[in-house]
């Protein structure tokens, strides 16, 4: 399979405009064969609001050829191959009508369920008719199965996989899967899970996504830290007050209350989105950018940061959440969290970690915000203005700034805050920034498990919540209550207070557009 031949690809004379840096990052490699992706739970909202619309861009841009690749959805929903397509039609956008139709030609539908082998045997079926037409000369064959399911399905699926649809040892080539979180609610079920699937597939052959880690700012991480001498000698105790991860959404649970019920802000945010985040943040320089070496750096800080403390902990719950009928009255579960995380090692001993993630919040992004310790002997009486911040905005809006005390124009020695300010928006207005399943699925294509959870990184993360999670379900900690629109309950801005950071009053980061020009 190859993404060098441009003449197959709908839209091979547009590539260079279209993506980004020419996608030379994404480069797969130099495996040839056919591909076979199956997109498990076919007819469900994460299928059509975001796994076909990634590899629909992954087409657009020449990464998964027409003749190379075939598309096949799997669900119990009965359906048609075009009722499958029209289904997905309307969520793919940016291309003409005959572009979107060479595309939805790839995709042929299956049905059946999810526990029996009737179905599976008919998938196996259509996929074999698929790779036999083909003259493949590599004599290689690659199935990817993407599981948009419930993970309460995980191990039956898993085992329809394993026992009719693998790659057959006649061919070469590989299987893989790729499983979406929640991974569990605890350590001992997600150790349950992880046992499941272990006996069914190797790590390798295991993709546990988590799409945060293929955002762009994210990804960028990695390079800020490693790749510029100015921030070497910055990132340590020495020099940093703490750390913010934020999560913030201007809307509630909308109708899905009775399933985030289930798992509350917590599980569904800051155990994984955050907690990964919070990886690339804390972690040592890795041996290599090898993902191994990559992982084995994030599950030492993982293995390093303490118990988390009650009195480091608001949970809260917007008023009006137990409105939805199918929410219980008497439920705990918080729409609102703020935990410290204490990395007991050299380089963070005494920084706070603070993740915060909400519900019904006053705004709508997700950033880091590293803010550094004063100046000492501040001559110019500033402190009050607000400390230097780095500042990584992950959406929307994408951009990076640094917040900084600067001389305000005029004749007088007067201060204020401004900032050196990176926004992708302005400097790369000419590129398309890849949404994160994008990247993902072709890494997976391509084989790299950078970013992707490891099994004793999934065990570790479970470590550092389960005893909170379960404090919570007893009913140990109580939700506070918040309204909605407000940036939260007022005990969390006490709590980053109490931790030492300082807010700017006053300043307001406003993103640049081509407008003001």
């Amino acid at each position: 399979m190859s993404g060098g031949s441009s003449e197959s690809s709908p839209l091979s004379g547009q590539n260079s405009l279209s993506s980004l840096s020419s996608f030379k990052d994404l480069e797969l490699s130099s495996e040839s064969g056919c591909l076979s992706i199956v997109v498990l739970g076919a007819s469900g909202d994460l299928a059509k609001k975001k796994t076909f619309p990634a590899l629909f861009h992954l087409f657009q841009q020449g990464f998964l050829q027409a003749g190379e690749v075939h598309i096949f959805g799997y669900a119990r929903s009965n359906l048609s191959d075009d009722g499958l397509r029209e289904r997905i039609r309307g969520y793919l956008k940016g291309a003409s009508d005959e572009h979107v139709s060479q595309f939805l030609q790839l995709i042929k539908y299956v049905s059946g369920s999810y526990d029996s082998g009737e179905g599976f045997e008919l998938l196996n079926n259509a996929i074999s008719e698929y790779e036999t037409s083909k003259n493949n000369e590599s004599g290689s064959y690659h199935r990817l199965f993407y599981l948009a399911l419930p993970p309460s399905v995980y191990p039956s699926v898993c085992k329809m996989i394993r026992s009719y649809c693998m790659n057959p040892s006649s061919h070469t080539g590989w299987t893989r899967v790729i499983v979406e979180k929640p991974f569990g609610k605890d350590l001992d079920s997600s150790e349950k899970l992880s046992a499941e699937l272990g006996k069914l597939f190797e790590e390798d052959q295991l993709y546990r996504i988590d799409h945060y880690l293929g955002k762009e700012l994210v990804q960028n991480l990695l390079v800020l830290r490693f790749a510029n001498r100015l921030f070497l000698p910055l990132w340590n105790r020495d020099n940093i007050a703490n750390v913010q991860i934020v999560f913030k959404e201007d809307f509630g649970t909308e109708g899905r209350g009775g399933y985030f019920d289930q798992y509350g802000i917590i599980r569904d945010i800051i155990q994984n989105h955050l907690l990964q985040v919070f990886c690339l943040v804390a972690m040592e320089k890795p041996v290599s950018l090898k993902p191994e070496h990559i992982r084995d750096e994030k599950v030492k800080v993982l293995q390093s940061v303490e118990p988390i403390k009650h009195e480091e902990v608001v949970i809260g719950q917007y008023d009006g959440y137990k409105d939805d009928p199918t929410v219980p009255d008497e439920s705990n579960t918080p729409t609102y969290a703020s935990v410290v995380l204490r990395v007991h090692n050299e380089r963070w001993e005494g920084v706070p970690f603070i993740l915060k993630a909400g519900k019904a919040l006053n705004s709508r992004k997700a950033e880091i915000r590293v803010q550094f310790k004063d100046a000492p002997g501040d001559i110019f009486r500033c402190k009050k203005q607000g400390r230097n911040e780095f500042v990584i905005r992950l959406q929307p809006s994408e951009a990076m700034y640094m917040k900084l005390t600067v001389k305000k124009p005029g004749l007088e020695m007067a201060t204020e805050q401004s900032e050196l300010d990176l926004s992708y928006g302005m400097r790369y207005q000419d590129v398309k920034i890849p949404e994160a399943y994008e990247r993902l699925i072709l890494d997976t294509i391509r084989g790299d498990q950078q970013h992707f959870v490891r099994r004793d990184e999934l065990r570790a993360a479970w470590e550092i919540f389960t005893p909170l999670l379960h404090d919570i379900d007893d009913g140990k900690l109580k939700s506070v209550s918040y309204k909605p629109g407000t940036r939260g309950p007022q005990e969390a801005d006490e709590m980053s207070r109490r931790m030492g950071y300082m807010q700017t009053h006053g300043y307001i980061w406003v993103p640049p557009t081509l407008a003001k020009f």
